[in-house]
C-alpha cells in the first residue's frame, strides 16, 4: 500500500528522483521564493527583526500538505540569518542521546531543522522542551542505583518544524513555537512562474501555452510541477523537437494518467469508490480505505486534501461525501433528488 502511494508521480512526497531537483532547482533567499506571500511577508519581518536584536529567530513550525516548500524555507531562514542549518526527521531520531548530541554541536543561532516532527518519539520531545526555552538539555542516564541526571547548556538556535498533520503535534511542543505558519496549494500564477523559472535552470525550451498546462495540473504544488516539467522534457527529447508547446505538454501528462485538473487514478478510484459503491456518501473513512486497499491515513493525509481543495469532497458528521462537482468531472450523472451536498471549500482554479 504504501509503494503505492510513493510512486504517484503527482505525489506531494518527497521521491528519490526528487533530490537532483531539489537541490538546483531550490530558491536560496526570500526573494527568490514564489507564492506563499502571506508567509513569506511574515517570516521577512521576523527575520530582520531578529536581526536587528542580535538574537535568535524565534522557534518556527511549518504545516500543510508534502511538496509546498517546507524544506526550502527552512534553508532559506537559516540563509536569511547568515548561519548553518542541520537537517534531520522525526524518525531518525529514535533516543534522547540522539536529540542532545545534535543539540549540543549547534553553533550560535544555527537553525536546526526537524522534518515530520510529529513522529518525534516522546522521550526526545521532552527533551527539546528545555532546549528551546532556557538552551539547557537535561536528562537521564543509567538506570535503578546508577541513574543520574545529565545537564547541559546548549547555544541559542532557532528550532524549524515541520509537518503535514499538525493535529498529531503534541500540545506542548506545539506551544514552544514563537511563529506557526500554514502553507496552502499554490495559485495557478504562482504555478506558472515556478514552471518558467526551473525551466530556465534546467534550460528547457517551454512556450507559455505549454508551461501553463504544467502548471495547471500540478496540484498547486511545486514539487509535482517540476517532477512534471522533467518527465513532459523527456517526452518533447523523445517524440518532439525538444521545445515543450501545450500539444506536447498535454499528450505528455495525459500518458501518464493526470487529467486536466492534476488528478491521477488513484483519485479517481476514491472518488468513485464513494459514488458508485456507496451512492455518493455519507461513508465512513475506514470504509472507503477499505474498498480501494488503501490506508485511511493514507487517503486522508495525502489523496483529500487536493480534492477537498477542489471542492470534490466533504467531510461530514457522518463521514466522506461527493458533491456535484465530482460528478460532473467524472462524467458521471447526479442521480435524481441526491443531495451531496455543497463543496466545503470553493475549488483553486
Amino acid at each position: 500500500m504504501v509503494e503505492k502511494t510513493a510512486k504517484r508521480v503527482v505525489s506531494g512526497e518527497h521521491l528519490e528522483e526528487d533530490a537532483a531537483l531539489d537541490t538546483n532547482l531550490r530558491p536560496r533567499r526570500l526573494a527568490e521564493y514564489i507564492g506563499q506571500e502571506r508567509v513569506k511577508g511574515l517570516l521577512q519581518i521576523e527575520v530582520t527583526a531578529a536581526r536587528q536584536r542580535d538574537e535568535p529567530l524565534d522557534h518556527v513550525l511549518l504545516y500543510g500538505p508534502p511538496g509546498l516548500g517546507k524544506t526550502t524555507l527552512a534553508h532559506i531562514i537559516a540563509s536569511e540569518m547568515g548561519v548553518s542549518v542541520k537537517t534531520t526527521s522525526g524518525p531518525a531520531i529514535e533516543r534522547a542521546g540522539d536529540m542532545v548530541a545534535i543539540l549540543t554541536q549547534l553553533k550560535r543561532f544555527d537553525v536546526l531543522f526537524i522534518d515530520e516532527i510529529h513522529r518525534l518519539p516522546r522521550v526526545v520531545e521532552e527533551v527539546l522542551y528545555s532546549a528551546m526555552e532556557d538552551y539547557a538539555v537535561s536528562w537521564v542516564m543509567e538506570k535503578g542505583l546508577k541513574a543520574r541526571n545529565v545537564n547541559l547548556t546548549v547555544q541559542p538556535f532557532t528550532l524549524v518544524g515541520a509537518t503535514t498533520r499538525f493535529g498529531a503535534l503534541s500540545g506542548p511542543l506545539r506551544d514552544r513555537f514563537g511563529s506557526v505558519h500554514r502553507l496552502e496549494f499554490y495559485a495557478e500564477d504562482a504555478m506558472d512562474a515556478i514552471v518558467r523559472r526551473s525551466a530556465r535552470i534546467l534550460g528547457i525550451q517551454v512556450e507559455a501555452d505549454g508551461a501553463r498546462e504544467i502548471a495547471r495540473r500540478a496540484r498547486g504544488t511545486p514539487r509535482i510541477a517540476n517532477r512534471l516539467l522533467k518527465r513532459v522534457r523527456d517526452y518533447a527529447q523523445v517524440k518532439a523537437d525538444g521545445v515543450v508547446t501545450v500539444k506536447v505538454a498535454k499528450e505528455a501528462l495525459s500518458g501518464l494518467q493526470v487529467d486536466d485538473l492534476g488528478l491521477d487514478d488513484i483519485d479517481r478510484q476514491v472518488i468513485r469508490a464513494i459514488i458508485e459503491k456507496f451512492g455518493g456518501g455519507p461513508v465512513g473513512l475506514e470504509t472507503v480505505a477499505a474498498s480501494i486497499s488503501e490506508e485511511a491515513e493514507t487517503i486522508e493525509d495525502v489523496y483529500e486534501p487536493f480534492l477537498m481543495q477542489l471542492g470534490f469532497l466533504d467531510r461530514t458528521p457522518r463521514g466522506r461525501a461527493a458533491t456535484p462537482r465530482a460528478y460532473q468531472h467524472l462524467g458521471i450523472a447526479l442521480p435524481k433528488g441526491k443531495d451531496t451536498g455543497k463543496p466545503s471549500q470553493q475549488s483553486m482554479f
